[in-house]
């Protein structure tokens, strides 16, 4: 589904300031992997998600999604097969839209435009089921300006956007990193039940260690900007945060107050 070959990418070459990002990643994805990833800061998490969707193009090394290379292709033609979350909820959507708004653009993303720009009341049929599986209120609230919803509703709302049009690979970049526990907790079970239910392919960046343990079928740490601990099957359900600090010196201080 998914293959990273060889990836390099590094940042300010030949200044002072100059750093490898990304140094030799290797990474292959079988059809319905929900595959979690940590690491330390600087670790390269969020520079791989954003090699995958194009924001910044590669030095060296291939991107290929279901056989097709992305490597060349700019942010915006990737789109159509990738959905993304990320960790600010402020991202993702317009605010001074209403709920229903912002999910039609989602719907309609990647399909020919006619003249008419109206939502359908089939459309808000498929809105307000899909809604209602969150479990938050907002079926019945579509006309809401999306502004005016909680962190966590906003970031639920993204979520169901971007699975919307079910994307060939869904990447998740510590999307629940800025909602309180308790709404973090929710935003993640609603993830993992769109994620199980539709068999998407998914890359989920954590600092939460129990996060990473509890969900997907495989665990990747990364560092110095490749992956260096690939653990997956019965060993990943057996895994303890105690088996994560001994397999891997983790000394970054954020990723320990998540145990």
């Amino acid at each position: 589904m998914l293959e990273l070959t060889n990836l390099y990418k590094t940042f300010n070459a030949g200044t002072v300031n100059e750093k490898t990002a990304i140094n030799g990643l290797n990474l292959n994805l079988a059809p319905g992997d929900f595959v979690t990833v940590i690491g330390g800061n600087g670790a390269g998490k969020s520079t791989m998600l954003n090699l995958i969707a194009g924001v910044f193009p590669v030095d060296s090394g291939a991107i290929r999604l279901n056989g097709f290379n992305l490597t060349g292709l700019p942010e915006h033609k990737r789109a159509r097969f990738l959905g993304r979350v990320f960790q600010d909820p402020m991202m993702g959507t317009a605010a001074t839209m209403g709920i229903e708004e912002n999910l039609a653009l989602a719907y309609r993303r990647g399909k020919t435009r006619g003249l008419g720009s109206g939502i359908t009341n089939p459309e808000r049929t498929v809105f307000r089921e899909k809604l209602e599986t969150l479990g938050l209120g907002l079926e019945d609230r579509m006309t809401s300006k999306v502004g005016l919803l909680s962190g966590g509703q906003r970031q639920a709302l993204t979520l169901l956007m971007a699975t919307l049009q079910k994307p060939d690979l869904l990447l998740l970049d510590e999307h629940t990193a800025a909602l309180d526990p308790k709404t973090a907790d929710k935003v993640l079970q609603i993830t993992d039940e769109i994620v199980a239910r539709d068999n998407l392919t998914t890359l989920m960046v954590t600092h939460n260690m129990k996060n990473a343990i509890q969900y997907g079928n495989r665990l990747i740490m990364m560092d110095a900007g490749r992956v260096v601990v690939d653990i997956q099957g019965e060993e990943k359900k057996n895994l303890t945060v105690r088996d994560l600090l001994e397999k891997f010196n983790i000394e970054n201080d954020r990723m320990l107050l998540s145990e």
